[in-house]
């Protein structure tokens, strides 16, 4: 079934060069797809509105600039999001991470390598000193050979789940259970902690506000896409919601 809209019909042409740019997505023809569905939908909108539309980008362009309109962020606002997210405007900070991965593959028995895990959390909680040695017995990962240690983290520098549990460690400090991560089960523990310096507000002020700014036009520019796409006359895919990478 042909897709159509407002009266134009995507062809063949069209959508075989489109989709070499959605290859990384999980269903790269229903990517391309909506893609020009929404671009047709935005095209249709600026020559409405009387935009030369000669250059469709361009026109695009100009309708969003139009038609989206964002409040620049109050200062109110910038110091919540200040106060709510000081890590993110924290230099210098470090942790030195120990850990011992139990890894988990496609034919692994996870409940047997859970208790084997557990188990060995136990001995590290009743002999710390012994968290070396039993690394270079039980870790998965190359660094069990220098007992478990991973050297100096900063932020941004590991998987999003491991990052939060090693920074919310106290120098030091074991973690109490096993960490899982897309990797497997760790036992974690921070050797040691750099606080950092916390960057005074005056001097990430610009950037709060470009960031607030950009999250407010992102949600703006969804919803106005949304109102186009359920007004546009539109046949051969079902988009609920308007979804579409330019949109969610």
């Amino acid at each position: 079934m042909p897709v159509i809209v407002n009266g134009v019909e995507l062809t063949d042409a069209e959508i075989e060069a489109a989709l070499p740019d959605y290859q990384d997505d999980p269903n790269p023809l229903r990517a391309a797809t909506t893609a020009w569905v929404v671009r047709r939908v935005l095209v249709d909108a600026a020559d409405a509105a009387g935009i030369d539309c000669r250059d469709g980008e361009a026109a695009i362009d100009a309708l969003l600039a139009r038609e989206v309109k964002v409040p620049v962020p109050d200062e109110e606002s910038c110091r919540r999001h200040y106060a709510q997210h000081r890590e993110r405007f924290t230099v210098g900070e470090l942790v030195e991470v120990d850990h011992i991965l139990f890894q988990v593959t496609d034919h692994v028995d996870l409940t047997a390598l859970t208790e084997r895990a557990e188990a060995v959390l136990s001995e590290v909680q009743a002999e710390p000193a012994r968290f070396a040695e039993l690394a270079a017995r039980y870790s998965n990962c190359p660094s069990g050979a220098q007992g478990g240690n991973l050297g100096q983290i900063r932020r941004g520098e590991t998987v999003p789940e491991f990052e939060r549990a090693v920074f919310a460690l106290a120098d030091g400090e074991l973690m109490g259970r096993l960490l899982p991560t897309r990797f497997g089960l760790h036992i974690v523990r921070a050797a040691h902690r750099e606080p950092g310096m916390l960057l005074p507000y005056e001097a990430v002020s610009k950037q709060i506000e470009d960031v607030l700014a950009a999250a407010s036009r992102d949600a703006a520019t969804r919803q106005y896409l949304k109102r186009l796409v359920g007004a546009a006359r539109i046949s051969g895919i079902d988009l609920p919601g308007a979804e579409t990478p330019l949109v969610q």
